[in-house]
């Protein structure tokens, strides 16, 4: 543990190699079964027990003092993509995406094409990609995906020699996230949504295997199609009384997210987060002196949201690391990497405060309070009172 502040280390080192290493192997929802082998192996040299589901998903167990009312953190395995809509007569092939993410950041990106058969490299490029053929012409193109098509660097220059190759409807085409790692802490890459969140998820992991006592139960979990919409929503067990997204925070103007410590998110599309979580959070970081900010995100939703929509009565909150550019050429910083990790461990070694939370149904005894008595307010600065005061003095 840190002597300033009681927080445990996490090993940046293995932050920076895990998130590298999730970066190098392709994972559009859809498409996730290497990954989950990946995590699975992770979780095996750290020492964390799992099981899958049948679509694998993975949930990972830390045992703890407490059984009942345990706790969760998930993050998604699956990133953006896009799926071959239809084979073109001049051997392009006709893309839709896997996710919600504009073309405008398609255009350009080197991709791997997965068939029956096998893959194939290839870019997506605009339907008038040269300005030497069409001029002005390649600047007046709307951005949409029916205005983009991806070129195999295969021989394939008819529909015929398409599917002589084995490329066919529904291959599923990933996209190289093109990563960087600068020596100032910024971390450029695509798909740092959500993989970030996944190598963050892990070094907390690493650092809290060793503790002994642990409060209560945790599970950590790594979905597989969050991407889509699906995220939680059969992952969790009936003894979880709270849940942790942690997912990429949206840094640009109009919000308060930032590329560095823990932003925190108060609401999203779906609505509030759990009063009573996100302030126990806010809380840990003012304790442990971990940077933070809260934000509200208004496009956007996580696998939180898919949990509560499924039907799940579990507390949530969303901890998030700052993202320029969100599902586009995406930028972080390890600074808000390490201090959510961080976050994570000392939420995960907090004694429980809302003993009740241990029954999914009980009675009014030990339910929770919300603040509602006016706030205290100092007097005005040229109240009789303060006039008064300055007077005595």
């Amino acid at each position: 543990m840190s002597e300033s502040s009681g927080r445990l280390d996490i090993d940046t080192d293995y932050l920076h190699e895990q998130l590298a290493a999730l970066l190098a192997i392709p994972s559009p929802t859809g498409f996730t079964d290497t990954i989950v082998r990946y995590v699975c192996e992770q979780l095996d040299q750290i020492g964390v027990e799992y099981d899958l589901t049948r679509r694998g998903a993975i949930r990972g167990r830390l045992s703890g003092r407490q059984k009942l009312g345990a706790r969760a953190f998930v993050s998604h395995l699956d990133t953006l993509g896009a799926q071959v809509k239809s084979l073109k007569d001049n051997g392009r092939l006709e893309l839709v995406p896997i996710g919600t993410w504009s073309a405008r950041f398609a255009e350009g990106a080197r991709t791997t094409v997965f068939t029956e058969k096998g893959s194939f490299r290839g870019t997506i490029l605009p339907l008038k990609a040269s300005g030497h053929t069409f001029g002005d012409d390649v600047d007046l193109l709307p951005v949409g995906w029916p205005n983009v098509e991806l070129r195999l660097d295969a021989l394939s220059r008819s529909r015929d020699e398409l599917a002589k190759l084995g490329v066919d409807v529904g291959d599923i085409v990933a996209v190289d996230p093109q990563p960087e790692f600068l020596d100032n802490g910024y971390i450029v890459s695509r798909h740092l949504d959500n993989k970030a969140g996944v190598a963050v998820m892990l070094a907390a992991m690493k650092a809290l295997a060793a503790v002994k006592n642990r409060p209560v139960e945790m599970f950590w979990l790594f979905t597989i199609a969050e991407e889509v919409g699906h995220g939680a929503a059969s992952v969790l067990l009936p003894d979880i009384a709270s849940m942790i997204a942690v997912d990429n925070g949206t840094s640009a103007p109009g919000q308060n997210s930032s590329e560095f410590g823990v932003t925190i998110c108060m609401g999203d599309q779906t609505g509030p987060f759990d009063y009573h979580l996100t302030r126990k959070l806010v809380g840990l970081c003012r304790t442990h002196d971990i940077r933070y900010q809260k934000d509200v995100f208004r496009h956007y939703r996580s696998d939180s949201a898919s949990a509560i929509e499924a039907g799940a009565d579990v507390r949530t909150a969303l901890v998030t690391f700052g993202v320029d550019a969100s599902h586009g050429y995406e930028r972080i910083h390890m600074h808000a990497l390490r201090s959510l990790a961080e976050l994570l461990t000392c939420y995960s070694l907090s004694e429980v405060s809302i003993k009740r939370d241990k029954q999914a149904v009980s009675g009014l005894s030990g339910f929770t309070h919300q603040p509602t008595e006016p706030a205290a307010q100092p007097p005005p600065e040229n109240s009789e009172e303060t006039v008064q005061d300055k007077d005595k003095q």
